[in-house]
């Protein structure tokens, strides 16, 4: 996994070819061409270091990256930190050019059905990805982005649309659709008009018209955001005992 798509594989094919030379060699008793390739194997190992230094470091750092070593880098929290901070990228920049976007984040009820209807990303959430998915006129800007399990599950996706006579005239399908998906799941549903730049926020049949920057973001943090558990890996935990012991001497 840490060499597929780099060099390293072809590095890989080699070896292996050496070494089947090698093993023949040595079964028809060829002396001369065993002890080339033992002097090719032996040097080969500083050589791979020289070459291919910038692979074993990225290997190494994404060794590093492991839960096991990385702490609480990975937890839940941070990925639910990051998903509101992109959110709120791709919100302001859409609120104020007036962008259209429908944007439905699966809660604990699933959303398979509405998935189903639009386009497959499996994608990471970024503001910039999301603001060019609801570009106007481009083949995935009509319809809802659903995410799941903070990644983009798909564009273009329909939800259906309420028939409440709550939801005020001047609104658009948008607001009628999350409206309408937030009266069958307790999924949260982001809405940028594109008439007024205005965000609106859906669950549980409800929802929150005309947000501030201030009040979207406060409502995204305590809904998407779980409450940080202190983690502490493994070897921090030694670490720690030995400097508490070192200390202690």
């Amino acid at each position: 996994m840490l060499i597929r798509g780099t060099k390293v594989v072809q590095l890989a094919k080699g070896i292996v070819f050496i070494f089947i030379i090698r093993i023949i060699a040595g079964f028809l008793q060829l002396h001369a061409v065993t002890y080339i390739v033992d002097q090719i194997v032996s040097w080969a190992v500083v050589g791979i270091i020289v070459i291919f230094q910038p692979e074993i470091r990225r290997g190494l750092e994404h060794l590093g990256r492991m839960p096991m070593f990385s702490g609480h880098e990975n937890s839940e929290h941070d990925k639910s930190v990051r998903l509101v901070k992109e959110l709120d990228k791709a919100i302001q920049y859409m609120s104020k050019r007036r962008i259209g976007a429908l944007i439905t984040i699966q809660q604990e009820t699933g959303l398979d059905d509405y998935i189903e209807t639009g386009i497959k990303l499996d994608a990471d959430v970024t503001g910039e990805l999301l603001i060019n998915i609801f570009i106007p006129n481009t083949p995935l800007h009509d319809g809802a982005v659903i995410i799941n399990k903070n990644r983009i599950a798909v564009a273009a996706a329909y939800l259906p649309l309420s028939d409440s006579s709550m939801i005020p005239k001047r609104l658009g399908t948008r607001h009628r659709a999350a409206v309408g998906i937030s009266e069958v799941t307790d999924a949260i549903t982001i809405v940028v008009s594109e008439e007024t730049g205005g965000v609106t926020i859906t669950r549980n049949g409800r929802f929150l018209l005309d947000l501030t920057r201030d009040e979207y973001m406060k409502y995204l943090n305590s809904e998407l955001v779980p409450e940080q558990e202190k983690h502490v890996s493994w070897y921090q935990k030694l670490i720690n005992k030995i400097w508490k012991w070192g200390a202690s001497r």
